[in-house]
């Protein structure tokens, strides 16, 4: 049987996932353990994705998955190597440019697990000074290698949050939480100076539709009742005076119920005893923002009212309102990059089948595969994005090794008619190799390696120990984390020169 060396262009949760899975069904003591190579790029110098970028820093808890990733990456069949932009546009300068061309002869498989970057954005709500995606603000607090500009919090007290998801209320903890209470976590020191010389006020959390279709967890909307500092604005009791006729008709499912009774009990601190407050404002749908009239004014936020039809979709009832705000955060949901190769305008990702990418035809792309949003869409937390990963290397597994003894979840019957589905060699189309140099790479990742512009895993665990004791230093941090500039630096000065990639 021909080896199995795997490209894996990511490198977020599902793309550690992934190899940690492979890694697992093909052990060490496997005999065909010597067959597999996985090596895993990612644009961004340090690895995680997500978890490194995207996750808010009061959930250090969400962070433990990477405890499997480093096991994965212990594993010499597994390589990492970070700062290199595969496609042909390049958001972060510093990177180091590859066409997805130059991988193609170096792997007989590839495993799209890009993710979903780029922010949905509202029609009637463009980007400009006072209104941003909140990818951008997750991106500063994180301090994401992208470096979108902070926000001029000195000049603000009103913000406006389109859309009650998860992110939503991640964005309006930050800002409502006291820096002294943040400063224990993974905030940059940087993220703390903007916090604390913010005016933020209130902050209003606009949807389309009701309290009992808003998207945020139950956990995310305790924490919001709970904050130390700030006090909700009370509902209307009408909104939730009559839950089944509000959802529907139909009876309320345990998380509703749960947000029901956190809604009916309101804020830790009782209305009007804080400085700062917030508010769910639901049934709200915008429609326009007018610009402010000039320095000191803010912008006006026009929003239709809504109601739900009955096929539970939020309709105008034709009364509109209008709030004035300094800044308007939008978190709408987000997309798979539209360059990226046998990406579907309509999906609003790559076009997969069980896993498998498709081309334009509906033909099966031989060996390339995709996982995690690039493959489904930005949804699901973390559970959902393993189960999904697992199962693509499961059928990465199957697709090489076909009757032989490596073991994999067996198919469901859905899963069986997807594989027939596939159907047989006409209807593939191929564009990898089926023998390669099993530890070649191409010769722009080893030259960028040897200058010290491409991480690797060790590179990365030493700048990981690195901010973890800046953080105990600053009276026991979570971490201080570096910039790209802080962390070649760093590497410069503790890794031993470089030479031989395979050494």
């Amino acid at each position: 049987m021909a080896p199995l060396k795997l490209a894996i262009v990511g490198g977020g949760p599902s793309a550690f996932y992934v190899a940690s899975r492979l890694l697992s069904l093909l052990p060490k003591t496997s005999e065909h353990a010597s067959k597999l190579k996985i090596h895993l790029y990612d644009r961004l110098w340090a690895p995680y994705g997500l978890v490194r970028y995207g996750v808010a820093p009061d959930h250090p808890e969400v962070k433990n998955c990477t405890h499997k990733f480093d096991d994965a990456a212990l594993d010499p069949r597994l390589r990492f190597f970070g700062n290199v932009n595969i496609g042909e546009q390049a958001p972060i300068p510093y990177t180091l440019p590859l066409s997805l061309q130059s991988l193609f002869p170096h792997y007989t498989h590839i495993l799209f697990s890009t993710g979903c970057t780029v922010p949905i954005l509202h029609p009637a709500l463009p980007p400009s000074s006072f209104c941003t995606p909140a990818l951008s603000f997750v991106h500063w607090y994180t301090q994401h290698p992208s470096r979108p500009p902070p926000p001029p919090l000195e000049r603000i007290e009103h913000v406006t949050l389109i859309g009650q998801g998860n992110v939503s209320l991640d964005v309006a903890r930050m800002l409502l939480t006291p820096p002294s209470r943040l400063a224990h976590y993974d905030v940059p020191k940087s993220v703390l100076d903007v916090l604390r010389r913010s005016r933020v006020r209130h902050v209003s959390i606009v949807g389309r539709r009701g309290p009992f279709q808003a998207a945020y967890t139950t956990k995310e909307l305790r924490e919001m009742m709970n904050l130390p500092d700030a006090s909700m604005v009370p509902l209307d009791p009408a909104l939730i005076a009559q839950p089944e006729e509000a959802n529907g008709g139909r009876e309320l499912t345990r998380q509703q119920t749960r947000a029901l009774q956190l809604l009916q009990k309101g804020s830790k601190n009782p209305p009007g005893s804080t400085e700062k407050t917030w508010s769910l404002d639901f049934f709200r749908s915008p429609t326009g923002i007018t610009a402010p009239a000039g320095p000191g004014q803010k912008a006006q936020l026009t929003l239709a009212h809504t109601a739900l039809d009955a096929n539970n979709r939020a309709v105008p009832t034709g009364e509109t309102s209008t709030i004035e705000t300094d800044l308007v955060v939008t978190s709408l949901g987000h997309r798979a990059d539209p360059n990226a190769p046998w990406y579907d305008p309509a999906l609003n990702h790559l076009r997969t089948l069980g896993g498998r990418v498709l081309d334009a035809d509906g033909r099966v792309v031989r060996n390339v595969y995709a996982s995690g949003w690039a493959a489904m869409g930005a949804r699901g937390v973390l559970a959902s994005t393993m189960m999904d990963a697992y199962a693509v290397a499961d059928t990465i597994l199957r697709d090489h090794f076909p009757g032989k003894d490596v073991e994999t979840t067996p198919l469901s019957e859905a899963d069986v008619a997807t594989e027939h589905a596939q159907g047989g060699p006409g209807d593939t189309v191929e564009v990898l190799p089926k023998e390669v140099d099993l530890d070649s790479v191409p010769p722009e990742v080893e030259a960028g390696w040897s200058e010290g512009l491409v991480t690797d895993f060790a590179d990365w665990k030493a700048v990981d120990a690195e901010e973890i004791r800046r953080g105990e230093e600053q009276g026991g941090k979570e971490r201080e984390r570096m910039v790209w500039e802080e962390a070649r630096e760093f590497l410069a000065k503790v890794r031993s020169p470089r030479t031989d990639l395979n050494a």
